[in-house]
């Protein structure tokens, strides 16, 4: 199983497993994760799955395409080099990754 470590923007974390082939978004929603909205439930339309991945793990995820990269420009809180919309990053076996919540999605 793969494991994601949610940090919100105080700082609390909290460590969930997650099943192979679900997004980050999809492991946050289903979990009741706050910070994570996913209003538009993955289809890249909308950006309330917005997250930061931490440095260690960012280099290994796929490479953004451009609709995410267009998309982040319209998150509620400014995109940084690190941010990636959770929706797209799909979870592989025994993949570990750490992601913070910005203070708001909408």
């Amino acid at each position: 199983m793969a494991k994601v470590h949610f940090t919100d923007f105080e700082g609390a974390t909290q460590v969930i497993e997650a099943t192979t082939g679900d997004s980050v978004m999809e492991t946050a929603v289903r979990n009741g994760v706050e910070g994570i909205v996913g209003e538009c439930g993955g289809s890249l339309s909308c950006a309330t799955c917005h997250v930061f991945v931490a440095a260690q793990d960012f280099e290994s995820l796929e490479p953004m395409e451009e609709m995410e990269d267009e998309m982040l420009y319209g998150t509620a809180v400014d995109r940084e080099e690190n941010s990636r919309l959770s929706c797209q990053i799909k979870l592989c076996a025994e993949q570990e990754i750490h992601v913070t919540t910005p203070e708001t999605q909408v």
